[in-house]
């Protein structure tokens, strides 16, 4: 019985009964054949023929942002709402590429602008990742909703941020995104070499960023100039308590670093057991540390906590070793005396004695690096 079904299965195959091959209008639309896909138009195909992975013609004329074709299409009949397998729309297409035209066309057909991704992703969220303003307009005045929220939380405001995409802040924001929405929050456990031994592991928490801290990361002040205009908190912090100003000192980028300071961020803030100035010596950085101390860093800070690497990655990071040295001890550690004479004339105390048991400038002496 099974071997009779599994046969008459195979006869079905074999006669073509099934196929993988794309219908010939999506096929034409794929190869960016308008003439051919016009002539099958015009002898009747089916607008809505759908290939194995669920793309219509209208999905690859989007995607080509030939709008006489999708307008040919439209009028056919084409489901201007239908999905391939993974939930994008001609519309996702469309802002995708950042097509005026297409979207306006695609709306116009009664395009949804909140159909999203099975991963989440709105075609707001994908025209603010493009970067572009226009089309984002377009979206929100169809009904798009500026807060609709990704697989993890994100908004199109932190897509917008992330990219480095001002103008698109200032369109999201005027069509009603929350400048203080945060991302989903979760925790992974983290180690350092040997990642197997539990004393050196540890639970970080992960998420809860707002886009200000989106455009901390990647260093783009533009951004945190329009994020902060529309009432976002310089002192923003994520779920380890990481500040938007140790995210940008962390990556030196010392201009974004002065813009936060100047608007009234903490310089000492160190929720996650680290400072921006930890991080200014980390990276060597000298006129880093004098804008902090500046600014009114305090000099003694200490560092609380260690942080994890990633495997085979040669990311600097904080050694449980470092834990509870200043910033003058950590630049005594690493032989940095111009950063020394900084911290000093600024109030650090030169005699501070680390776990280790040793003065701070015992390491400088010991490394030859005191003139």
């Amino acid at each position: 019985m099974h071997r009779g079904l599994i046969l008459l299965g195979l006869a079905f195959v074999l006669n073509g009964a099934v196929t993988l091959e794309p219908p010939p209008l999506v096929e034409a639309a794929k190869a960016r054949d308008w003439s051919g896909l016009e002539g099958l138009l015009e002898k009747g195909a089916d607008p809505n023929a759908v290939a194995p992975d669920g793309a219509t013609a209208l999905h690859w004329a989007s995607y080509w942002d030939e709008v006489g074709a999708a307008s040919a299409i439209l009028e056919a009949g084409a489901d201007v709402n239908a999905a391939n397998d993974l939930g994008a729309t001609a519309l996702f297409n469309a802002s995708l590429n950042g097509s005026v035209q297409m979207v306006q066309t695609l709306l116009d057909a009664g395009a949804n602008p909140n159909v999203a991704l099975l991963a989440g992703e709105t075609p707001v969220m994908t025209g603010a990742r493009t970067g572009a303003p226009e089309v984002v307009r377009l979206l929100l005045a169809a009904g798009g909703d500026p807060n609709a929220r990704g697989t993890r939380g994100q908004t199109a405001l932190m897509w917008a941020a992330s990219q480095g995409h001002p103008e698109a802040l200032r369109v999201l924001l005027e069509g009603g995104a929350e400048v203080s929405a945060r991302s989903d929050s979760w925790t992974q456990r983290m180690a350092i070499p040997p990642h197997s031994s539990p004393a050196n592991q540890q639970d970080v928490p992960h998420g809860n960023n707002t886009a200000l801290l989106f455009a901390a990361r990647v260093g783009d002040l533009a951004s945190a100039k329009v994020l902060v205009e529309a009432g976002a908190s310089v002192d923003d912090a994520d779920a380890w308590g990481i500040s938007a100003t140790t995210l940008a000192a962390h990556s030196g980028f010392s201009d974004l670093v002065e813009f936060f300071l100047e608007e009234g961020a903490d310089p000492s803030a160190a929720d996650a057991g680290f400072a921006p100035l930890h991080m200014a010596i980390m990276r060597r950085d000298v006129d880093l540390v004098q804008t902090l101390l500046t600014h009114g860093a305090d000099p003694n800070v200490r560092v609380q906590n260690w942080s994890p690497t990633r495997r085979a990655s040669r990311d600097w990071h904080f050694h449980p070793s470092l834990v509870g040295a200043t910033p003058f001890w950590m630049a005594a550690r690493f032989t940095q005396p111009e950063v020394m004479r900084i911290l000093v004339d600024h109030g650090a105390d030169p005699l501070f004695v680390h776990e280790s048991s040793y003065v701070a400038s015992s390491g400088t002496f010991g490394a030859g690096g005191f003139n």
